[in-house]
């Protein structure tokens, strides 16, 4: 079987991102900056040879992503809700540090990344998380052998696809970027998984992003 060539997007920026909550499951539409991350994307992707699909999760932020690459490209998103985020339940909306100082032992159980912790009401745990990714990327990829595909999607799907990739633990601490907007490339094939490139920014050099960065640290 030919090989699928893969790319990867996570959604551009939102409010929650911003302010560093927990988004999950959560329906968060792009910021001003998000928008602009879309634009981005998609122009750098219509520039590169043409797409035979792409995938979104059905979340409003990667949708919104996917489209402005849609619209460039003439290409149909396909909305699937296995892409989704990880659920976090509880947690959804709260910073990590309120999370720290309100449930200490299960932001303890979190920050070490146990694989079957579920954070209250109705979280995923990591193991629960692979499987479905797994199985999402096998059957997708499988579906577009020999074509090049992409999908956006979020930073915890994103996370899993690398370690994946690389035949990491789920537990290996993280020393990858997962950066709004950025392009993670793969290669597919039954048998394996490869990176090819990883956390490429170079579109989102641009003077409105670079300026709102230099307000926030201002």
């Amino acid at each position: 079987m030919d090989a699928t060539r893969i790319i990867l997007i996570r959604h551009g920026e939102t409010a929650w991102n911003a302010s560093t909550r927990i988004q999950g499951h959560t329906d968060i539409g792009l910021n001003a900056r998000g928008l602009l991350q879309a634009q981005l994307v998609a122009q750098a992707l219509a520039q590169r040879e043409p797409l035979a699909a792409i995938v979104s999760s059905d979340l409003s932020r990667a949708r919104q992503t996917a489209q402005a690459t849609g619209d460039a490209t003439g290409v149909a998103v396909q909305v699937d809700a296995q892409w989704r985020e990880r659920a976090f339940g509880r947690f959804e909306g709260e910073r990590f540090d309120d999370i720290l100082a309100r449930w200490p032992e299960e932001a303890q159980r979190w920050r070490t990344r146990e694989p079957d912790w579920q954070a209250p009401d109705g979280g995923e745990s990591l193991v629960q998380l692979r499987a479905r990714i797994a199985q999402a990327l096998n059957t997708l990829a499988a579906r577009h052998a020999g074509q090049l595909i992409a999908i956006f999607t979020h930073g915890g799907v994103i996370d899993v696809v690398h370690r994946l990739a690389r035949g990491l633990d789920l537990q290996a601490p993280r020393s990858w970027q997962l950066a709004n907007a950025a392009i993670h490339r793969l290669l597919w094939t039954p048998d394996s998984l490869h990176i090819v490139g990883w956390d490429d920014q170079q579109h989102l050099q641009h003077p409105q992003l670079m300026e709102s960065l230099d307000e926030r640290s201002a």
